[in-house]
């Protein structure tokens, strides 16, 4: 199979025959062989009976429904695990990506060899509050993840290798993130494409300012996770370390300080008179919890399922 398309959607009753058939209609203009999964996160607007209907009539549609809203994450997550296509395409329901973008895409991962190619919405229909905070969060994602070409990694609309989705898990709200799951999984060649963005046609955005906060959140955990999950103890240790030795070198200056001044007989006060005393105390308890912490961070680390589970590219 050439291309499955993968399209998370929660109340979307609306405009799932117009994208179908969209999708069908360019699929067919260019001969490829494809399917479309579509992903019901837990709607109550009729969506799923519109899935259903739609696939009675469209053979190339497949169709997944959640018992309740568990957020996109896993609606992409689920159906990664069900594409079967070469290239996975993935895309939002609400009409604003547009299937026309399919061909291209998919000639970038297959010509070009791409893992990943991310869409950058250069002109977007979005209100200010929504674009600030996105180019915000942008900028500190390039920072933090390396992936410097990238102007959008929360796009919907997204083209992939088929072993990339088949060796990142998505999960939380990850997805903001996911081309940072794929560098850190060893799928280092992403690129990006400049793709429409329409106005919305039917309904409303279903995400708040919360999410945000929150994809700020899941960004330090991917950092944290991809950096140090298989080694805790050198982030907690050397953190640990540090703090215990600026706390163990204070206490030494403030015992010196006062032998010096019994030794000269000079007037003194008391080391526990002295902030720093204090200060240098907690340096310590603190630098011996972080130690334990990666101590106990490393002996789960060595007994979890996937301690030994790494990304083999090919084997001969």
């Amino acid at each position: 199979m050439d291309i499955s398309v993968v399209v998370p959607l929660y109340n979307e009753v609306e405009s799932l025959p117009e994208l179908t058939a969209w999708i069908s209609r360019v699929m067919n203009q260019n001969s490829f062989s494809y399917e479309i999964i579509l992903v019901d996160d837990g709607s109550n607007d009729g969506s799923w009976d519109m899935i259903r209907e739609l696939s009675e009539t469209n053979r190339f549609i497949k169709g997944i429904r959640f018992r309740r809203n568990y957020g996109k994450s896993a609606a992409l997550n689920t159906g990664f695990a069900s594409a079967e296509g070469n290239v996975v395409i993935t895309m939002d329901a609400d009409l604003q990506d547009s299937p026309d973008e399919i061909p291209e895409l998919y000639r970038r991962i297959t010509d070009e060899k791409y893992d990943l190619i991310s869409g950058w919405k250069a002109k977007r229909h979005d209100p200010i509050s929504k674009t600030v905070p996105t180019k915000l969060f942008n900028a500190a994602t390039r920072r933090m993840s390396g992936i410097h070409n990238l102007h959008d990694f929360n796009c919907g609309l997204k083209a992939y290798r088929k072993t990339v989705v088949k060796n990142i898990e998505v999960y939380g709200e990850m997805h903001r993130y996911i081309p940072v799951l794929a560098k850190w999984a060893g799928f280092t060649k992403i690129g990006e494409q400049v793709v429409e963005h329409r106005a919305r046609k039917y309904g409303k955005t279903k995400f708040g300012m919360s999410r945000f906060v929150n994809g700020f959140l899941d960004l330090l955990s991917i950092f944290f996770v991809g950096k140090f999950g298989k080694r805790p103890m050198h982030f907690f240790g050397s953190m640990g370390v540090l703090s215990f030795m600026v706390g163990f070198f204070s206490i030494v200056w403030i015992l010196s300080e006062k032998l010096y001044h019994i030794a000269h007989n000079e007037k003194y006060r008391d080391a526990t008179a002295d902030p720093l005393f204090y200060i240098s105390l907690v340096a310590i308890i603190v630098g011996f919890q972080l130690f334990l912490t990666g101590f106990v961070s490393e002996l789960v680390s060595r007994n979890g399922s996937d301690r030994n589970r790494y990304q083999i590219d090919e084997i001969i």
